[in-house]
């Protein structure tokens, strides 16, 4: 799933291209060396496609490949987590 899910670390977040240069996003911030994701956006005309699932698998299956740790501050984040709690173990509070 983290095939095409990527960080962008210059505007903290991890993207997943949609089609012609369109693309959801998970907005993070970092507080004592953890990630704060804090808003999922997927843009209004690709919503109810899975997108932000998709986005979800990816950007915590990134984060586990790089040892590092979760808050999930995102409501969408929240509610993914208790539908796959194999990605608890990345989840710190």
């Amino acid at each position: 799933m983290t095939v095409n899910v990527t960080e962008n670390t210059r505007l903290r977040r991890f993207e997943l291209p949609i089609a012609n240069g369109v693309i959801a996003a998970a907005y993070y911030r970092i507080d004592h060396g953890r990630v704060v994701l804090v808003h999922t956006e997927v843009p209004f005309e690709y919503t109810g496609q899975g997108i932000a699932t998709a986005l979800a698998h990816g950007t915590l299956a990134l984060l586990r490949q790089s040892g590092r740790k979760a808050v999930l501050q995102c409501s969408f984040m929240g509610q993914f987590l208790t539908r796959h709690p194999e990605y608890a173990d990345i989840v710190a509070g």
